[in-house]
């Protein structure tokens, strides 16, 4: 298995070690989660370095993650040098529905307030929320997008009612923030 960055596709991304036998949790990013149970081989990347191949020795969904025991890691420590890499297999992307987006393709996007056309940030990455009552494996209604800007770091929800037009192709997300949500950012910085 050969990794070429413009035909794989990220299902997952690791965000901790899992227990003291080297498994890690995974934040999981596909609507598919049972095909990670029946992975055999990916490739595990980091932005800016190549992809390596690893052989999955198990996978299993756990609250809402995906846990993960790859060949070679044992222990904690090994664990812990898998935290951030994403989870990859090849294939082309399949055809999404109309309003529906690969979360990859957000990052980098410029974000506009929708009414005055001010220019709040770039995506930086779409998180799974976290918070009490959330599990790290976050639904699509649970995703925001992490915007670097002027004003520091904004935290968007990723839901139509905030983000009214994602137009990909042209790099732009326009915005309608609720009132208090730039504050509220603010204050928990």
């Amino acid at each position: 298995m050969s990794a070429d960055p413009s035909a794989t596709v990220t299902l997952a991304r690791i965000v901790r070690p899992w227990g003291r036998r080297g498994e890690v949790a995974a934040e999981i990013l596909t609507d598919f989660p049972a095909r990670l149970t029946k992975l055999r081989e990916v490739f595990l990347a980091r932005d800016g370095a190549p992809a390596r191949t690893v052989a999955v020795r198990s996978c299993r969904i756990h609250l809402g993650q995906a846990v993960f025991h790859f060949a070679g890691s044992d222990s904690i420590s090994d664990a812990e040098r898998l935290r951030g890499l994403e989870v990859q297999v090849p294939g082309g992307r399949a055809e999404l529905d109309p309003g529906r987006h690969y979360l990859s393709d957000l990052a980098g996007c410029e974000v506009r307030d929708a009414e005055s056309g001010d220019v709040l940030g770039t995506v930086q990455e779409v998180q799974g929320a976290r918070g009490p009552g959330s599990g790290a494996g976050a639904t699509p209604e649970s995703w925001v997008l992490v915007v670097a800007g002027q004003d520091g770091e904004l935290l968007i929800p990723l839901a139509a009612e905030i983000c009214t037009s994602i137009d990909v192709t042209a790099r732009r997300i326009e915005v309608r923030l609720p009132e208090g949500l730039r504050d509220l950012n603010r204050d928990s910085a």
